[in-house]
């Protein structure tokens, strides 16, 4: 049994489309069926149905999803502050819709829901914060450098 693909060309469209607009007029227009059976006129606080809504943008960017998998590809010690105020330190092995699996060092792997994670952070970060500390304290206690202001 042969089938045969029936396609239409490009010219069969176009006429397509030019005849169905001159169906289609207002009987003032002098078209329209007989009987002047045409079709409703449009009313002017009506906007065209040629007018599409926008779409509005997606809820999801991914932008979650993107970050996880970079930090789980490259291994990155992060650290996740809970809603309680503990901190957890290790990396990301895997994550799903509604919790991370943290690996540690020295403790336990620990299954982590994400409604209980507060905020997230690289570890790198965290060493930065404390040299800096560090550096504030040690030349904070000297008496001979002058206030950042005067009353």
């Amino acid at each position: 049994m042969n089938r045969k693909l029936i396609r239409t060309t490009l010219a069969d469209v176009k006429a397509r489309r030019d005849v169905i607009p001159q169906q289609n007029r207002n009987p003032e227009q002098g078209g329209g069926r007989p009987g002047g059976m045409g079709m409703p006129q449009q009313r002017p606080g009506q906007q065209p149905m040629q007018m599409r809504k926008r779409q509005p943008p997606p809820t999801e960017t991914h932008a979650e999803i993107y970050y996880y998998k970079k930090q789980i590809d490259a291994h990155t010690p992060m650290v996740m502050v809970l809603q309680d105020g503990e901190e957890i330190e290790g990396t990301i092995e895997w994550y799903d819709r509604g919790a991370l699996k943290i690996n540690r060092r020295s403790a336990p792997n620990l299954l982590v829901l994400k409604r209980n994670i507060k905020y997230m952070y690289k570890a790198e970060e965290r060493v930065g914060k404390v040299d800096s500390e560090e550096r504030t304290e040690a030349h904070g206690d000297d008496d001979t450098s002058e206030p950042a202001f005067e009353n």
